[in-house]
């Protein structure tokens, strides 16, 4: 291994270490609370460290949403590919998608909900700014392709497909934003789970063309 591969590896060690920190901080305090002096704190290195991987408190918060977008692409794009299903089996297999990406990371899901709804998105760097936007128009790409399937074959009702995948997508995102700030009002029993199926099993009977 080369010297400029060695540092090339540690560079990103210590970017993970940094984003392993940042999530228990944010998880702890909240993103409001949190500070890089926080952060830097946790990670055991100094604030002028965390500098170096990130120009502030937002990209660090933001970088972590990546990993998740990631995720959900491949996720997307892997129903996208299943040649045997239909649009209706598709619709059915991108909700189970959209279960297996929140229990990927459910906290890393809902602070993506808050940022998109933020005023957090104006504080990032260009490059990450276009990342996110890359990976989040390549998703909602694949799901609308699915609508316009279903469309075509007359099973869907005659929407645009992008306005649908918006509508999922939102659907989807809504539920889990709600049912989050809920369970921390009363902790009682978690509903998510029950109460995304029923959104979805109406959202399938609304979009489903009449015979």
């Amino acid at each position: 291994m080369g010297i400029q591969e060695r540092k090339e590896r540690e560079k990103e060690r210590r970017r993970q270490q940094i984003m392993v920190a940042a999530k228990r901080v944010f998880s702890d305090k909240g993103f409001n609370k949190a500070t890089m002096e926080d952060i830097a704190q946790d990670a055991e290195l100094s604030p002028g460290t965390l500098y170096l991987y990130f120009k502030n408190k937002e990209e660090l918060y933001a970088s972590l949403s990546l990993r998740i977008l990631q995720y959900l692409l491949i996720r997307v794009e892997h129903v996208l590919e299943e040649t045997d299903s239909g649009p209706e089996e598709k619709l059915n297999s991108l909700v189970e998608a959209m279960y297996d990406v929140y229990e990927f990371d459910p906290l890393i899901i809902i602070n993506m909900f808050h940022l998109q709804s933020s005023e957090t998105l104006k504080n990032l760097s260009p490059q990450l700014m276009s990342e996110i936007k890359d990976l989040s128009r390549k998703s909602l790409g694949s799901i609308a392709k699915i609508f316009k399937a279903g469309v075509d074959d007359g099973l869907f009702i005659d929407r645009h497909p992008t306005a649908l995948a918006d509508t999922f997508w939102a659907l989807f995102s809504g539920v889990v934003l709600w049912l989050t700030s809920k369970k921390i009002i009363n902790e009682g029993k978690d509903y998510l789970k029950e109460t995304l199926e029923l959104a979805f099993d109406i959202f399938r009977r609304g979009i489903s063309s009449p015979p």
